[in-house]
């Protein structure tokens, strides 16, 4: 929220950033959680953990920021604001994620909130992936556990370890990187196996 008396117009916000993530020897892990809405499911700590994941992502609606050093206690933490998150004005709305080998980007994620309609990758977002030299778009929002392709693009949801919407599972995303190419599937947070639709 802004201070009192100031306007939004007055209000910094982060609308991208760009960062760098190495790999360890060809290979990194990297869990990918959304729209936790400040009550991420009781065994999801447990089940990243699990994982043991090199980074974390979250693709926004976090709600309240505390959420965010839980999963910071786990792995290194990069996030991005949701339409929820106007309180966390420090975050970005869009951040391209480059896992880099020898300084050499091998792979590049967008990580934004909303980029798709239905199964359908939005024209804004796909300028700005390819823009940012991204092959996936990584996103939350709708809630529903999603790996598919549009406009050249992988699309990646991790669907949500919040609070249930509708009939939805509570899941979150892997994503592997290895020498011999990526692989990306759900976890469920109710039985804490691989989540399959």
């Amino acid at each position: 929220m802004p201070p009192k008396g100031a306007s939004r117009k007055t209000q910094h916000r982060v609308q991208h950033q760009r960062s760098a993530l190495p790999l360890r020897d060809g290979s990194l892990r990297l869990v990918l959680v959304a729209d936790t809405h400040s009550r991420p499911h009781p065994r999801s700590d447990e089940l990243i953990r699990a994982q043991r994941p090199d980074a974390i992502a979250h693709a926004g609606d976090i709600g309240d920021l505390a959420v965010l050093d839980g999963l910071r206690a786990i792995a290194p933490l990069f996030a991005v604001r949701g339409n929820i998150d106007a309180h966390a004005a420090s975050l970005p709305d869009a951040l391209t994620l480059e896992l880099t080998s020898d300084e050499r980007a091998v792979f590049t994620a967008l990580l934004i909130h909303i980029a798709v309609y239905g199964p359908k990758l939005r024209a804004d977002v796909g300028r700005l992936a390819r823009g940012q030299g991204a092959q996936v778009v990584l996103c939350g929002h709708s809630h529903v556990p999603f790996i598919g392709r549009d406009q050249g693009l992988v699309l990646f949801n991790p669907g949500s370890i919040g609070p249930r919407r509708f009939q939805l599972p509570i899941v979150f995303g892997v994503i592997d990187v290895k020498p011999a190419g990526v692989s990306m599937f759900h976890v469920s947070c109710e039985t804490g196996e691989r989540w399959l639709p």
